[in-house]
This record gives structure tokens, sequence and C-alpha cells, in this order.
């Protein structure tokens, strides 16, 4: 038996930072969406444990007990005697879209499938506040510590490109550089209100300590603005950004467009929603 599972990209279409607990996790509000690209997760039946990595962004990621998979793997120990997981690293590594989320997640409901047995009750919150939403890898609300997940059913499939330049952004950096930690959660939506329209009224509150982080993200978000995207803007900490586009026709030509003035960048274009 072998079961795959694409560990989809995870993208904040709006991330607003409204409080911090005492114990210091950050209170988010967030619309997130994923991505029709993504990591790659094989699991086989085995004894013990055991990950191997491949994939244009294998270089440098540890096989050992520290990586989320094998953790998100172990979940299932008293189900299995063991799985072998292949995961094929598509997507770079510390670029604010889910990738070590998205491919525990993937690894829950591969371990699932693979032994027939639920999925954790806490949604593997345990193993980091974006594991919950990448476990479900279906446009979502998310709100609280990343505990609060609300499916929003009828949100409709949106036509992106995703640029991430190369620089490497720490979390915790940009979250510390934050100085307004209570600020507005998300608007609601107008009747018949355009769904670009009411994501221009939201805002990525960590945008702005990013750009003070790394210069190249206010470059590659000035680059994406100029390919005509109806949005532009970062997703989570960075240093990903994308661009909405009317048409796949248009998302695909700006891409080419972004690849040719920028080879050593990521990009590519996608289809964000279910």
């Amino acid at each position: 038996m072998q079961i795959n599972e694409l560990a989809r990209a995870k993208i904040n279409l709006c991330l607003h930072v409204i409080g911090q607990r005492d114990d210091g996790y950050h209170l988010l509000d967030s619309i997130v969406v994923f991505a029709n690209i993504g990591d790659q997760i094989t699991v086989k039946p085995s004894d013990g444990f055991s990950l191997k990595i491949n994939g244009p962004f294998a270089h440098g990621l540890s096989s050992g007990d520290d990586n989320l998979v094998l953790q998100a793997a172990r979940v299932f120990a008293k189900d299995c005697k063991g799985a072998a997981i292949t995961l094929t690293k598509n997507l770079p590594v510390a670029s604010g879209i889910g990738g070590g989320s998205a491919d525990a997640g993937a690894t829950l409901r591969a371990m699932a499938r693979m032994t027939g047995a639920p999925l954790p009750p806490d949604a593997g919150l345990f193993l980091g506040a974006d594991v919950p939403v990448c476990l479900q890898s279906i446009p979502c609300r998310m709100e609280g510590i990343g505990d609060q997940i609300t499916p929003l059913k009828c949100f409709p499939n949106q036509w992106a490109v995703l640029v991430c330049p190369t620089v490497k952004i720490a979390t915790p950096d940009i979250f510390g550089a934050l100085k307004a930690k209570e600020n507005t959660p998300i608007g609601q939506m107008r009747d018949q209100e355009p769904i670009g329209q009411f994501l221009r009224r939201q805002r990525n509150d960590l945008e702005k300590p990013s750009l003070a982080a790394a210069k190249e993200i206010g470059d590659c978000l000035d680059q994406i603005n100029r390919q005509g995207s109806f949005l532009t803007r970062m997703s989570g900490s960075g240093a990903t950004c994308f661009g909405l586009f009317e048409t796949r026709q248009a998302s695909e030509k700006a891409a080419q467009t972004l690849a040719d003035s920028n080879p050593d960048w990521w990009i590519k274009p996608c289809v964000l929603g279910n």
C-alpha cells in the first residue's frame, strides 16, 4: 500500500494580529486558502518510522526526529508498526507559505488513510499553529492561536502568481518586531461585494516589519503590481508574495514576465481555493 498526499502551499490572503496572550502566543485573524501546487508526501507501511527527502528544496533539511513530518507520523505509533515516508520538497523553505505545517498536515491525512485511525482530536495543534488549517487544506478563516478554524464553503477560486525572492525570513523575528499587537479583526463582507474589493479592505499586519527586514519583499510586491494584479500582498511572515488575477492567461503571462526578469526567484502560477 502506498498513500500519496499533496501538501498544498498555504496562502494568507490577509493576516490580522489582534492580540497577544500572557504565554506569548499571538492571536490571529486570517483568511487562508491553498494552492493547487505543493510538496508531495508518500507513505508506505514499514517496520519503524523513517523519512527520505528529495526535490528541488531538499538541501539542508533534516530527516531526523526534529522534522515535523516524522513527528506527525508518530502520532499513529499505536496504530501501526511504522511508516516509510518520502517528502518531495517542491516549496521553498521558510517562505511564509506553510511548507513544514502543510507537510505535517498531509502526513496526518496520509497516516489516517493508511491505518484507518482517526485524526488527532487537537488537529495537530501541538505540532504548530498552522497545522490545523493545513490539515483542512481548504479555504478557512483561522482565528485564535490557529485553533479556531471555520471553513469558507463558497469561497471562489482565484488565479494567482506566487513569488518568493531569494531571501529567508525568520517568523519569530518578524512577530518580535511587530509594534502593534492589538489590531482590528477582519471586517465583514458587504452585500454583493466583489471578493477583490473585500480583500483590499483587509491587510497583513506582518508585512511592514517584513519589509523593514528585507527590501527584496518590497521589490517583489512592486513587480507583481506592475503585472496588473487586482490584489498584491505578502503571505504570512514572508518572503513569498502573491498577486491575484482575473484569468489564467493573465496569471501565466505575469509569471513568465516576472521569471524572465528575475531568474533566481521562485515563481509559480497557480489556482487558490478548493
